[in-house]
């Protein structure tokens, strides 16, 4: 009788995995972007969702949830019901690097459950075109003729902006302030165009298009070999920077608990959508670089965010980002 009962306890259990599947999605998923509109993660993350939609036979909405580099959209997931209806998009950064330098009241690890990785790009050394330098080394110059002269965008406090610019004051011995932009790279890199801050470091996919109007200028690539949207741009190493190396890959979650069936439909969809001609090519025109198909798994995402947060350990250390 026993048997009996647990047989029938197990059955139930996969009729019920079996039903999630079947049924889901059944109404609209919200994709929360943990920063402003119009950054790079807010445009991957709207390249993707307009075909993830269809794909699944469903909307997906994508919402901006900016502040405090991330923390605060990301952890409005971590608090959403585990159902698949509330998903999360971010980087390195929001996904890893925040898990060292905030106060969070989630883990990012483990709080979480991982779906795919989506792209990855380099970073951009970029200024206004208002200071007189033309290239690289005539910017390290220009700034160490002049501490504290030169604001530095960032979303705050262990942001990639920050981090990045913390390891360039330390590897060109230059002395930069941090300006931080609750609304995201939208509204920083406006007032770079603007002049009313000095430098960036930003993602290839959302700088590009003004480089390439010319209302902003990019010195190097943090990349060991040029873009193939940019061929005109050095890398780092080129340009006097030798090993200045950073990428920003994204990912995509759930919040932790979400069926192990739902996560695997997700995940099904996500690589469909990858595999599209025009996500691809829209993507690669931003600069992206999509991730081949075995490193499209959950688990891989799981390996990167955890080597990601060792990785960046250390460095967080050494640049200080608990200092304001």
């Amino acid at each position: 009788m026993r048997k009996l009962l647990v047989s029938g306890i197990c059955a139930l259990a996969f009729a019920s995995a079996g039903a999630n599947a079947a049924s889901y999605p059944s109404r609209p998923i919200t994709m929360i972007v943990p920063f402003g509109a119009g950054g790079p993660t807010d445009t991957i993350a709207r390249i993707i969702a307009e075909r993830l939609g269809p794909v699944l036979g469903t909307t997906v909405v994508v919402e901006n949830v900016g502040g405090a580099a991330g923390s605060i959209g990301v952890g409005k997931v971590v608090q959403a019901a585990p159902d698949g209806y509330t998903l999360s998009i971010g980087h390195w950064g929001t996904h890893a690097v925040n898990s060292l330098v905030l106060p969070l009241k989630y883990d990012v690890a483990r709080d979480l459950a991982p779906i795919s990785l989506v792209a990855s790009n380099p970073y951009l050394i970029l200024s206004k075109n208002a200071l007189p330098a033309s290239d690289l080394a005539g910017l390290i110059a220009w700034l160490k003729a002049r501490p504290h002269a030169a604001w530095v965008a960032s979303n705050g406090v262990g942001s990639a902006g920050y981090l990045i610019g913390s390891r360039f004051k330390a590897a060109t011995g230059t002395d930069i302030g941090f300006v931080p932009y609750r609304g995201g790279i939208g509204d920083s890199i406006k007032d770079l165009v603007s002049g009313r801050i000095d430098l960036m470091f930003d993602q290839v996919a959302s700088s590009m298009p003004f480089v390439r109007a010319g209302t902003i200028r990019a010195y190097a690539v943090t990349a060991k070999s040029r873009l193939a949207v940019a061929p005109d741009i050095p890398t780092v190493d080129e340009a006097g920077l030798p090993g200045f190396h950073f990428a920003a890959w994204h990912g995509i979650w759930a919040p932790k608990g979400t069926p192990a069936d739902i996560v695997d439909k997700l995940n099904r969809a996500v690589v469909t959508t990858l595999a599209d001609a025009s996500v691809r090519e829209r993507l690669t025109k931003i600069g992206q670089q999509i991730p081949p198909r075995e490193r499209q798994t959950p688990e891989a995402l799981a390996t990167q965010q955890r080597a990601e947060i060792e990785q960046w350990r250390p460095i967080v250390g050494a640049a200080g980002a608990g200092e304001h």
